[in-house]
C-alpha cells in the first residue's frame, strides 16, 4: 500500500472519528455549557493530533526525498566514472590510429 493511500485512509479514519464524536456530544444529554467544552476539547485533540501527523508526514517525505536524492547521486557518480573510463578509451584509440596515420605519411614522404 502506497503512503498516498495509507494516508487518505487515516484521514477519512480521523475524520470519522471526529464526525462521531461530535454527533455524540451534540445528542448527549449535558449542559450547553458542558457541550461546548467537550466540543472544544475535542477540536483541540484532533488539531494536535493532526499537526502531529502532519509533522510526521512531513518527516517521511524529507527523508524519502534525502534517500532518492542519495540514490541519484550515487547513479550519476557511476555514470560519470562509465562515461570518464570510455573517454579514457576513446582518446587512446585515437592516438593510436594519429600515430598509424604519422608513420603512414612518413612512409609515403620517403
Amino acid at each position: 500500500m502506497s503512503n498516498d493511500s495509507s494516508g487518505n485512509i487515516l484521514l477519512a479514519l480521523l475524520t470519522g472519528a471526529a464526525i462521531g464524536a461530535g454527533f455524540g456530544i451534540l445528542y448527549a444529554p449535558d449542559k450547553g455549557s458542558e457541550t461546548r467544552h467537550k466540543i472544544r476539547d475535542k477540536a483541540v485533540d484532533t488539531k494536535h493530533d493532526l499537526t502531529d501527523r502532519m509533522h510526521h508526514a512531513k518527516e517521511e517525505l524529507t527523508k524519502s526525498a534525502a534517500e532518492q536524492k542519495d540514490k541519484f547521486d550515487q547513479k550519476l557518480d557511476e555514470a560519470i566514472s562509465t562515461m570518464s573510463y570510455k573517454a579514457d578509451d576513446i582518446i587512446a584509440t585515437l592516438e593510436r590510429k594519429l600515430e598509424d596515420l604519422k608513420k603512414k605519411n612518413a612512409q609515403l614522404q620517403k
